[in-house]
C-alpha cells in the first residue's frame, strides 16, 4: 500500500504515470513530484503496438531524467479493456530497473478525487493527468498489478461467482413460476415445507412429473408415498409426513385455468436443466481453481486453509484478489479494501439501528470473505457464537447484520495470521 508520508523520499523520485483507458484508444500522461508534465495526455492505440509505444515513451522519459528511481503507473480498473495494458507494463524489461508498479484504481475514488479540481478544461485525456495526479498525492490504496499467473486465479475465481450468480438468478426467476403453478410450495418456510431443499431431485421430481395441483391432490397417499420414496432414494426418513405436507400444500394452492399449467411445468423443468448445467461446471471450475493455485503463494495458502471452513476454493479466490497480505498496513485496510465497512448513521443522541455497508472494495474479495465467514461459522465454536449474539441484536436484517460482522471479525484474525506468518489454531484465534 502506498503511503504519502512514510515514503516521501521515493515520491520525490518518483515518475507518475495515469492512463486513461478507452476500448479503441488510451490516453497516457506523466507528471514528476512537482505535478510537471513530462507526458501530455497522449494517445494510442489499445493495442500491442500502442503498449509498446507507450512502454518506449515512459522509458524514454526515464533516460532524459536521471532523477526517477521508480515508476507508478495508474489506470481505472474499467472491465476488461485494461487488462492487457496492465499485464505488459508490469512485466516491462525496460522499466524493470525502476520498480515499475502498476495500479488498477477504482473508477469512484478517480471520480470523487476529480471534483476537487475547481477548474479543469473540457479534454478527452483529461483523466490520465488526474489519474497521475490521484497516484502522486498518495491516494492509492490497493495492491499493484501481480502479474499473469495471479489473473489465471482471478479469472477462475471470478468465473465461479458469475456461474453462483447465474444459479441464484435461475432460481429467484423458477421461483417466480413455481409460485404460479403451486403456491404454497413457494411459499411455504423451512419447518411447514415438505421438502428441506426446494432444488432437490425429488422437489424437482414433483413440480415436473405433476402437471397441477390437482394431480397431486387426487392421487392416493400410496402412490406418492412410493413415488417420493423412489425419486429421494429411500434418503427422506418419514415419506408419510413428506407425503400429508405436499397434498395438504397442494390443496391450499391457488388454481389455475387448464391451460397454464403445461406452459408453467415446461418453464420449471427448463430452469431446472439450467441450474443443473450450472452446477456440473461449477464442479468443473472448483477443480481448476484447485489445479491453478498449486505453488502460488504457497505460505498464505497454507495459513488460510489451516482455518476450519476455509477450504482450497475460498483459499483461491481470496488470494487471486488479495496478491499478498504485505499490501495492507492494517486489518482495517484490509476491510476498507473488500468493502466490509460501515457508514456512520447518527444525529445528536439519535443512532440508526440500520448502518448501510459501504461497498466501495473489492466485490470478489467481498464475496470470498463472506462466504468464507459463513463456512467458519458451521465449523468454530467462537464464530458461531459471535454471529448468534449479533443476529439476536437487531430485530431487521438479521441474517446480512449478523454475517457481514462475523465477515469483519474474521478479516482481522486471517490478517493477524498472515501478516505474523502463523497456522489457526483456537487460542491465537482469540
Amino acid at each position: 500500500m502506498i503511503t504519502h508520508e512514510e515514503d516521501k523520499i521515493d515520491y520525490l523520485s518518483t515518475l507518475f504515470v495515469g492512463i486513461d483507458i478507452g476500448s479503441r484508444t488510451n490516453v497516457i500522461s506523466a507528471l514528476n513530484f512537482d505535478q510537471d508534465f513530462l507526458i501530455r495526455m497522449v494517445p494510442v492505440a489499445n493495442a500491442q503496438g500502442g503498449a509498446e509505444q507507450m512502454e518506449e515513451m515512459v522509458a524514454q522519459v526515464l533516460s532524459q531524467h536521471h532523477e526517477f528511481k521508480a515508476v507508478i503507473i495508474g489506470l481505472e480498473s474499467t472491465g476488461f479493456y485494461g487488462v492487457h495494458i496492465a499485464n505488459y507494463l508490469s512485466t516491462s524489461e525496460k522499466l524493470a530497473p525502476f520498480s515499475t508498479k502498476v495500479y488498477c484504481l477504482n473508477p469512484n475514488e478517480v471520480k470523487q478525487y476529480k471534483k476537487s479540481f475547481n477548474s479543469l478544461d473540457k479534454n478527452d485525456g483529461i483523466d490520465s493527468f488526474v489519474i497521475a495526479d490521484f497516484a502522486r498525492v498518495g491516494r492509492i490504496h490497493t495492491e499493484p498489478w501481480r502479474g499473469a499467473q495471479y489473473l489465471a486465479l482471478q479469472r477462475l475465481t471470478r468465473h465461479r461467482l458469475h456461474i453462483t450468480e447465474c444459479i441464484a438468478r435461475e432460481k429467484t426467476y423458477m421461483l417466480n413460476n413455481i409460485f404460479l403453478k403451486f403456491s404454497e410450495f413457494a411459499m411455504l418456510k423451512k419447518d411447514e415445507h415438505p421438502f428441506s431443499d426446494k432444488y432437490g431431485a425429488t422437489a424437482e421430481a414433483v413440480l415436473t412429473d405433476y402437471l397441477s395441483t390437482e394431480d397431486i391432490v387426487d392421487a392416493s397417499v400410496d402412490e406418492l408415498v412410493a413415488f417420493i420414496s423412489s425419486k429421494s432414494r429411500g434418503r427422506i426418513a418419514d415419506p408419510e409426513q413428506t407425503t400429508y405436507l405436499l397434498q395438504k400444500a397442494a390443496q391450499d394452492s391457488y388454481r389455475l385455468d387448464q391451460c397454464l399449467y403445461e406452459p408453467l411445468t415446461v418453464s420449471i423443468g427448463c430452469s431446472f436443466n439450467c441450474i443443473s448445467a450450472f452446477e456440473k461446471e461449477l464442479k468443473a471450475i472448483n477443480a481448476a481453481i484447485q489445479r491453478a493455485v498449486k505453488g502460488l503463494n504457497p505460505t498464505e495458502y497454507q495459513i488460510l486453509t489451516s482455518v476450519p471452513g476455509i477450504g482450497p476454493v475460498y483459499a483461491s479466490g481470496i488470494l487471486a484478489e488479495l496478491g499478498t497480505i504485505k499490501c495492507f498496513k492494517s486489518n482495517d485496510a484490509l476491510a476498507k479494501y473488500c468493502g466490509i465497512v460501515w457508514k456512520e448513521n447518527q444525529s445528536g443522541e439519535f443512532e440508526a439501528e440500520d448502518t448501510p455497508m459501504n461497498k466501495a472494495g473489492n466485490r470478489y474479495l467481498r464475496y470470498y470473505m463472506i462466504e468464507a465467514a459463513g463456512s467458519v461459522i458451521q465449523h468454530c465454536p467462537e464464530y458461531k457464537a459471535f454471529y448468534d449474539k449479533k443476529f439476536a441484536e437487531v430485530r431487521t436484517h438479521q441474517h446480512k447484520r449478523a454475517l457481514a460482522l462475523t465477515s469483519r471479525k474474521l478479516i482481522r484474525m486471517l490478517f493477524g495470521l498472515l501478516a505474523n506468518g502463523k497456522l489457526y489454531s483456537v487460542e491465537k484465534s482469540r
